[in-house]
């Protein structure tokens, strides 16, 4: 049986190469090959089968061979048109899977984006009020050494209120003093 697959595969790579190539005139040594064959046909044959007898049998049997190379190669196309026929479904598949994933990643990059433009935005209130802030800071800082310059005022204005009062004592002193001596 083993013996089988080794000539299977020698006929197969004949016939292979005889459907291939395409049918032209036989060479010389082709003709005269079909004509030896052919006349020791006619005279071998004692039967008595006339010339159109032999012609058509050897053209059935031409055709029957045509048929089976022809079956063979339609067979190997099957097979072959098969193997084309799955590696396209193959790279269908493979096609839908990556325009899925395409589409996920569209979706994912989308979703990014928008998380993207909250925290950009939610930075810019940040930074804005960090700037409030930091104008609010300044504004406070002013303000209060504004109150400590008051606070210092302050404290002069009841030290001279004092003093003018402290004076305005002695002077209604001093003015009773010259009434009495002036008397």
């Amino acid at each position: 049986m083993s013996s089988l697959y080794p000539r299977t595969k020698e006929l197969s790579r004949t016939r292979k190469s005889l459907s291939d190539s395409p049918p032209s005139s036989p060479s010389p040594t082709a003709k005269t090959f079909r004509h030896d064959r052919a006349s020791r046909l006619d005279s071998g044959s004692g039967l008595g089968d006339s010339a159109t007898d032999r012609l058509s049998g050897r053209t059935s049997s031409y055709t029957r061979r045509e048929n089976r190379l022809a079956s063979l190669s339609k067979a190997e196309d099957d097979a072959s048109s098969k193997d084309f026929k799955k590696m396209y479904e193959d790279a269908l598949a493979e096609n839908e899977k990556l325009k899925s994933r395409l589409e996920d990643s569209k979706q994912e990059l989308a979703s990014i984006r928008t998380q993207l433009e909250k925290v950009t935005q939610k930075q810019d209130r940040i930074s804005e009020r960090s700037s409030v802030l930091e104008t609010e800071k300044r504004e406070k800082r002013v303000l209060e050494k504004k109150v400590s310059e008051m606070e210092e005022e302050l404290k002069v204005l009841t030290e001279l209120k004092s003093d003018n009062q402290r004076l305005k004592d002695e002077n209604g002193a001093l003015i009773r003093v010259i009434s009495k001596l002036s008397k």
